[in-house]
């Protein structure tokens, strides 16, 4: 009986969940909680029709754990499409505002939606089953914790759910990149820490005596999360069975710990996670080393310095000290240098491989996922000094800032490294010159 623990935990937070919907505070939470209730009821469900009731199987602790590996290569996949689907709905009302249905359909609930979706639902599965997948392999090892990393991968398909619905409903903390409420961000705090273990445990056990430095990125991307997630969430609930929560902070801090968070998340999980990816799929694809090892770890160390504090150019010409400002404005010009040696030394990694690109599509995302990397690094410290800001503040330009980088370089290496890893991890034959 495998999964007899998990039965009995969904089944239990099941009823708690229908408690909490039946003591709530307030209609939003109710609805929430039952949304919760259905979730966690259908899940037992589903572990129930697949329970066999006999002895579970020996597991060869030899072998590598690829099955959360396989499912978060899917729902990767299937986040991508209804991020971007909702992605195109959004314009359209933006466009058409009869597209707007209220209450739940509003540009107001949808618009989150979309950004959460793909950053969130889409990137951060695209980094969870691609961190387990490159662990392991340069490790020499097997995931750490045994099904805890089952977990991480059904935890956070969980809150994508309860994230996802809430903004629906109204329940929002109204924090960019940072919407869900406290219970919530609570159920995040845990899956996360529980992914730290896993990918940590493994590195600790690992049998290859080098940590290469995509693990490097990954762990960065993991912990800095971490910590961002923890200090821009900190608020107080007005009641444990209600949606609503307060801040600890107000004012400018506020405004300052926001930014601080939402610039990094674009630091750590949109980029240090998929430098990880880089430093792996790139030469392995290519079948060439990494350009320049040295490169890599001085990227690593000044990328990880200079990001955290770039925050503040998020608000200038607000009411942040000027001095605040100018600090954000100049460590983000600063960040041009290791963001552009990145760029050069993925691309210098296809040194003697780029007659690949004419018959390799794989490589070609790859080129055109650092392309993109370049091109990104160097609008976003542009467009952080003031006299710019001041023509792009609040225009157009900045949402095509933010789309050249999730889809040209979030994108196309996401989508590159699940075509490297598909037929891998299903024992397909990869067809490189195709008749198309």
């Amino acid at each position: 009986m495998r999964h007899a623990t998990s039965i009995i935990s969904l089944g239990v937070f099941s009823f708690l969940a229908i408690l909490a919907a039946a003591f709530a505070h307030d209609i939003a939470f109710m609805n929430h909680m039952w949304v919760l209730a259905i979730v966690l009821v259908i899940s037992v469900m589903v572990l129930l029709r697949r329970e066999n009731f006999q002895r579970a199987a020996t597991v060869d602790q030899s072998a590598y754990m690829d099955g959360p590996v396989r499912y978060g290569v899917i729902a990767t996949m299937f986040w991508a499409v209804v991020g971007l689907l909702v992605g195109v709905v959004v314009a359209l009302q933006l466009t058409y505002p009869e597209l707007n249905i209220e209450p739940w359909f509003n540009f107001g609930r949808m618009r989150p939606l979309h950004t959460s979706g793909v950053i969130f639902a889409f990137c951060g599965n695209a980094l969870i089953c691609t961190s387990f997948y490159v662990v392991q392999r340069t490790s020499k090892a097997r995931l750490f914790g045994g099904d805890l990393a089952w977990f991480v991968f059904w935890g956070y398909q969980l809150f994508i759910v309860m994230a996802a619905t809430g903004y629906l409903l109204g329940i929002s903390e109204s924090r960019e990149y940072a919407e869900p409420e406290w219970y919530v961000d609570l159920w995040l705090t845990i899956v996360w820490v529980a992914y730290l273990i896993v990918f940590l445990g493994t590195i600790i056990k690992r049998k290859e005596p080098h940590i290469y430095v995509a693990n490097w990125f990954y762990l960065a991307f993991i912990v800095t999360v971490a910590m961002l997630h923890i200090v821009n969430n900190l608020s107080m609930p007005v009641s444990f069975l209600g949606s609503k929560s307060y801040s600890a902070f107000s004012g400018v801090q506020d405004a300052l710990t926001q930014w601080w968070y939402g610039h990094n998340a674009v630091g750590f999980f949109l980029t240090a996670g998929f430098l990880g990816m880089m430093y792996y799929f790139v030469p392995k694809q290519a079948n060439r080393p990494v350009y320049s090892y040295r490169l890599s770890i001085i990227h690593f160390w000044a990328l990880i310095f200079l990001y955290i504090w770039a925050g503040p150019h998020h608000l200038h010409f607000t009411a942040l000290p000027d001095w605040a400002q100018t600090l954000g404005m100049v460590f983000s010009i600063m960040l041009w240098m290791p963001s552009w040696g990145g760029m050069i030394n993925g691309l210098m990694t296809l040194s003697g491989a780029w007659d690949k690109l004419r018959t390799d599509p794989i490589i070609r995302m790859m080129v055109a996922a650092i392309a993109f990397y370049g091109m990104s690094t160097f609008e976003g410290p542009m467009m952080s000094i003031k006299t710019v800001n001041s023509l792009s503040h609040y225009t157009d330009w900045t949402i095509g800032h933010v789309h050249s980088g999730a889809l040209g370089w979030n994108g196309l290496i996401a989508f590159a490294a699940l075509y490297y890893m598909v037929p891998k991890l299903w024992a397909l034959s990869a067809c490189t010159r195709c008749a198309w």
